[in-house]
C-alpha cells in the first residue's frame, strides 16, 4: 500500500530536535507520573503485577472511565487503541474500501485524507475558511454529500485552527450524513479542552447512530507518552474494528491502561489544570498577535493551537526554515497542512518559551527582508 509522506511528522522529525524555542508543540505541558499521582492522590498498586498482555480490549476500569466522558456510551461501545492515531487508522482500515467516497475537512490531521486515499477511496475536501471562523460551510457540505458518500471526517476541536463546531451545527451535519447513511468519523482528541465553562462539546457518537468518536490521553490529559487512545461508536462498528485490530494491536500495555484509568477518573482535576495553562498561553499569543502588523488570525475557542496567517511574500516552508536556522525558534508551516501563508503555533506548553520565542520572531521579522 502506497501512502503519502506525513508532512507534519516529517517536519517534526527534521526540526524538533534542533529547536531552542519550540512553538510547534500541540500538548499542554506534559505530566510526569509523580505529578499525575500528586494531582489525583492515587496510591499505586500496579508494581507487583506481571507484565503480560493484560486485558485484550482494555480493562473494565479504563472503559468505564472513558464512558464517563460520553452521554450515551457504555463499555461495549469502547475499544482501546495505541493512541488516537491508532484509533483513526483502525476506523479507516475497517470501514473504507477502494472506490468509496470520503469527505474530509481540511486543514486537519493528515490521517483523515491520506489514509483513505491510500486505500483507493475518492477523497473530497471540505475546505475550512478563515472568513467563516474555520467552521464547516454546510451548504458546501450538502453539495459534496451524495448517496455514494461512505464517510465524513471531522476534527473537533480542530487542529490546527482551534475552531469548535457548535452543537447545533453538529446536529445538522449528522442529519446531512443520515440522509445517505454515511459514517461520521470525528477526531475528538482535543475534546475536553474547550475554552469555556463546559469544556466538553457534545460527541458525534452520542448524537448520531453512525457517529464514530476517537480520542486519547495525549492532549486533554497531558500524557502523550502513554500512547493510549480509543474509539467510541455503536457495537456493530466496534465488531468490525475488532477484526482489524487483532492484526496490529493485540492489547495496549498494562501500565498505559492503568495510568490512563487514573487520569480519566480524575478528569476534572487535570482538565482544570490544563485549561488554566491554555488560557494563560492564549493570552500571551493573543497579545502578541494584536501588536504584530504582519499576522492575522481567528482566536481559537478550543484545543492548544492557533492557525496564524501572514501577509509576507515568502512561503511558509521557507519562512519557518529560515526562522529556525537564524534564531532557533520552531514554528510549523501551514504548508504541511495544505495551507500556505499560515503558521501553526502551540500555546499550551512552557509560557516562558512561548513569550521568548514570539519576541524573537517579532524581532526577526523586523530585521529579516522576507
Amino acid at each position: 500500500m502506497q501512502i503519502d509522506k506525513f508532512k507534519v511528522e516529517e517536519w517534526f522529525n527534521e526540526y524538533e530536535h534542533r529547536a531552542v524555542y519550540d512553538l510547534a508543540d500541540t500538548c499542554v505541558e506534559s505530566l510526569s507520573i509523580n505529578e499525575l499521582l500528586k494531582i489525583t492522590g492515587e496510591k499505586l498498586d500496579i508494581f507487583d503485577r506481571k507484565l503480560n498482555y493484560g486485558d485484550i480490549f482494555g480493562s473494565n476500569r479504563l472503559k468505564t472511565a472513558i464512558c464517563s466522558m460520553y452521554e450515551e456510551q457504555n463499555s461495549e461501545n469502547i475499544i482501546i487503541t495505541h493512541g488516537a492515531i491508532g484509533a483513526n487508522q483502525l476506523v479507516y482500515l475497517s470501514l473504507v474500501e477502494r472506490g468509496d467516497k470520503v469527505i474530509s475537512v481540511i486543514p486537519t490531521y493528515q490521517q483523515h485524507y491520506s489514509i483513505p486515499k491510500s486505500i483507493g477511496a475518492n477523497v473530497k475536501f471540505l475546505r475550512l475558511k478563515e472568513e467563516n471562523n474555520w467552521l464547516p460551510d454546510l451548504n458546501e457540505l450538502e453539495k459534496l454529500v451524495g448517496n455514494d458518500t461512505k464517510m465524513i471526517c471531522l476534527n473537533n476541536p480542530n487542529n490546527p485552527t482551534g475552531a469548535v463546531i457548535p452543537d447545533e451545527m453538529l446536529y445538522k451535519i449528522a442529519e446531512i450524513a443520515r440522509r445517505c447513511g454515511a459514517y461520521i468519523l470525528c477526531d475528538e482528541v482535543y475534546r475536553g479542552l474547550n475554552h469555556i465553562k463546559n469544556h466538553f462539546s457534545i460527541s458525534i457518537a452520542d448524537i448520531y447512530e453512525n457517529g464514530i468518536s476517537t480520542g486519547s490521553v495525549s492532549k486533554v490529559f497531558s500524557l502523550a507518552g502513554l500512547r493510549l487512545g480509543w474509539v467510541a461508536c455503536n457495537s456493530e462498528i466496534i465488531e468490525k474494528i475488532s477484526v482489524q485490530r487483532q492484526y496490529n494491536t493485540i492489547s495496549v500495555g498494562i501500565l498505559d491502561d492503568y495510568f490512563a484509568s487514573i487520569a480519566i477518573e480524575n478528569k476534572d482535576k487535570i482538565i482544570s489544570r490544563n485549561i488554566e495553562q491554555i488560557l494563560k498561553g492564549k493570552k500571551i499569543l493573543s497579545d502578541w498577535m494584536s501588536s504584530e502588523l504582519h499576522v492575522h488570525a481567528v482566536i481559537p475557542n478550543g484545543g492548544t493551537t492557533a492557525f496564524i496567517g501572514y501577509d509576507l511574500s515568502v512561503n511558509s516552508d521557507e519562512l519557518c526554515k529560515k526562522l529556525q536556522q537564524d534564531t532557533g525558534v520552531m514554528i510549523l508551516p501551514g504548508s504541511t497542512m495544505e495551507y500556505d501563508k499560515y503558521l501553526r503555533i502551540g500555546y499550551g506548553n512552557n509560557h516562558e518559551i512561548l513569550k521568548k520565542g514570539l519576541e524573537i520572531f517579532s524581532q526577526w521579522l523586523k530585521n529579516e527582508p522576507v
